[in-house]
């Protein structure tokens, strides 16, 4: 191996492993942050976020929004954890649907979390027989929507013409 070639490879290693530095302080500042925010809402250990479609709004019991989350464990796994985490921190479970793609419903001081847990097929999973979960978890606050209709007062006449 020449020179060019072991300073080429050294270079793709060094920026491969500063992404993973990146993304592991990005999952421990989200972790932080989720944390507070529904500090009563257990996630599981080796759950990590996904970035772009997670959304919170509001702290504390007025919180509402939609968490994203990869894990390890199987949909299965994912719902025995639920199944006895959720009941140590006060929520109540609702209603759910169970089958290849579970939906837990919780109730807690009059907030909502709809908890869905699916499979992530991967190829790696396929061949090695784990297919671990997604997990989308949306939380609403009883104050989250004050406004029923909020077009109902809406003015027709007064918006622009599409093309």
């Amino acid at each position: 191996m020449n020179i060019k070639n072991l300073s080429s490879l050294l270079f793709v290693l060094i920026i491969i492993s500063g992404c993973a530095i990146f993304t592991d302080e990005y999952q421990k500042n989200q972790r932080k942050v989720i944390a507070y925010l529904l500090e009563d809402l257990p996630l599981p250990d080796d759950a990590e976020i996904v970035k772009a479609p997670t959304v919170l709004l509001g702290t504390g019991e007025s919180i509402s929004g939609r968490i994203i989350l990869t894990s390890g464990f199987s949909p299965a796994e994912n719902l025995i954890f639920y199944g006895t985490e959720t009941l140590t921190t006060g929520w109540k479970l609702i209603s759910s649907k169970v089958g290849e793609e579970i939906t837990l419903v919780y109730e807690k001081s009059g907030r909502y979390a709809t908890i869905y847990l699916a499979p992530k097929g991967t190829l790696g999973g396929f061949i090695a027989g784990d297919y671990g979960s997604d997990i989308d978890i949306s939380v609403v606050h009883p104050d989250a929507i004050g406004i029923q209709n909020p077009y109902d007062e809406l003015n027709y006449d007064s918006l622009p013409e599409s093309p």
